[in-house]
């Protein structure tokens, strides 16, 4: 299993230069190297390795980062051979240019840098030996910088990425890290889940043990819009042929953030939850060609932009495989819809989170009828009557859940057939 620890690289102002000059010359490299593969692409050529250009960049980055660089371009461009072959895609573009800026990246393997943790923690680069000689370094000496924060995985390290954060200033490393199996979680039994994925409320889960499970989201979709229209605000102020300023930039990098913290914090509370309870597989729903655009604005923000299905998705494979839990991708197509007693979908109806079924006047949370619909078609053993649901609301650090029962769920309800309504 592989996973990345994340830190800043704070180096002084001469060091800090040598830093930039060799992340400079990664991005010129990539962007030399892509036009003429691009070129030779645009010219119906379909031999694209075999470029020397990377000869020239080797006094500077060394031949290790070269190859490196080169090896990533590569996995681009296969990448790109391979998703054309189905549908249309766009070739692998540049990182910037010199007039407006390049995008400062850099990809260094495994076995050029060395990273130690400790009160004074620092990493050593491997660089050319032109920039050594301007930089006062001896022929086997590296580039020494200090680094902030803390390695959260342990295991074989891989690539090294380091790139420059122009909005926050900052010098940023991501390490690949091979972590042992034998380190994860194991599943606590062979209990099943399904998620049914949603905006107004994020996530509605039920498990065959009974238990469910609800994120609310609309205060979430809330900040997340406020932030949208401070953004369009200030766009109407920029000079004419200005697009964008660094204020705006700010706010997208803080609503994406927001966003991404609490997405992060909702997948390991509820596989922590899950892991508790002994559940091995996860069923989640499949919005491929279910999400379509709507007449309305915000609705169309709010499915497209704002929760990011896919990232969400892996994000709860990714936190599963830690603790043990498979998930399995399901088609969600008129989970909503249908009624889980009496199995019609043709005399339901649903407004907003309530679900109403005319035939045998069934009532539910609408997403939580997703949910249980999508377990009881694919779990392989018998499911249990679902319990009163724990929500889960956001307070910008956390998810809390609420013991505060809605006042059209009986006291006397605990356990019961029918899916309360929210």
């Amino acid at each position: 299993m592989r996973r990345t620890n994340t830190f800043v690289i704070a180096p002084d102002l001469d060091d800090e230069e040598c830093l930039r000059r060799l992340l400079d010359a990664s991005a010129s490299f990539w962007n030399e190297l892509t036009y003429e593969r691009r070129q030779r692409l645009f010219a119906g050529d379909p031999v694209w390795e075999g470029s020397d250009c990377g000869d020239r960049y080797k006094s500077r980055l060394g031949a290790a980062t070269v190859q490196t660089v080169r090896r990533v371009n590569d996995e681009a461009w296969r990448s790109f051979f391979e998703r054309r072959k189905d549908h249309s895609t766009s070739p692998p573009g540049y990182w910037g240019n010199q007039d407006d800026g390049r995008d400062l990246r850099v990809y260094l393997r495994n076995d050029t840098y060395t990273i130690e943790w400790g009160s004074r923690s620092r990493i050593d680069l491997l660089i050319g030996q032109k920039l050594k000689e301007e930089f006062g370094l001896g022929y086997r000496e590296r580039l020494r910088l200090p680094v902030r924060g803390v390695p959260r995985w342990n295991g074989t390290r891989g690539r090294l990425v380091i790139n420059y954060d122009e909005v926050a200033k900052q010098y940023r490393a991501y390490q690949s890290v091979a972590v042992n199996q034998s380190a994860l979680e194991t599943s606590l039994g062979e209990t099943e889940a399904a998620v049914d994925i949603g905006a107004n409320n994020l996530v509605a889960c039920s498990t065959s043990g009974g238990s469910q499970y609800l994120f609310e989201g609309r205060p979430l979709f809330g900040q997340y819009r406020a932030i949208t229209e401070h953004i369009a605000a200030l766009a109407g102020k920029l000079p004419e042929g200005r697009r964008s300023s660094r204020r705006i930039k700010r706010l997208y990098r803080k609503r994406t953030r927001q966003r991404n913290h609490a997405q992060d914090a909702l997948v390991r509370t509820l596989v922590k939850r899950l892991h508790a309870e002994g559940v091995a597989t996860v069923f989640v729903g499949d919005l491929t060609d279910i999400v379509t655009d709507h007449w309305c604005v915000k609705v169309n923000q709010k499915t497209h932009s704002f929760w990011a299905h896919r990232r969400f998705t892996d994000r709860l494979s990714c936190v599963s495989e830690e603790y043990g839990i498979d998930v399995r991708e399901v088609s969600e197509a008129w989970t909503s819809q249908r009624c889980p007693r009496c199995g019609v979908r043709e005399n339901t109806v649903r407004d907003g989170d309530s679900f109403y079924c005319q035939r045998c006047q069934f009532r539910g949370h609408a997403d939580l009828v997703g949910a249980r619909n999508i377990l009881a078609e694919h779990a392989s053993g018998a499911v249990r009557p679902m319990a009163r649901p724990v929500r889960f609301q956001w307070d910008n650090h956390q998810w809390r859940s609420t013991t505060d029962a809605p006042a059209e769920i009986p006291t006397n309800s605990a356990r019961t057939c029918e899916l309360p309504l929210e």
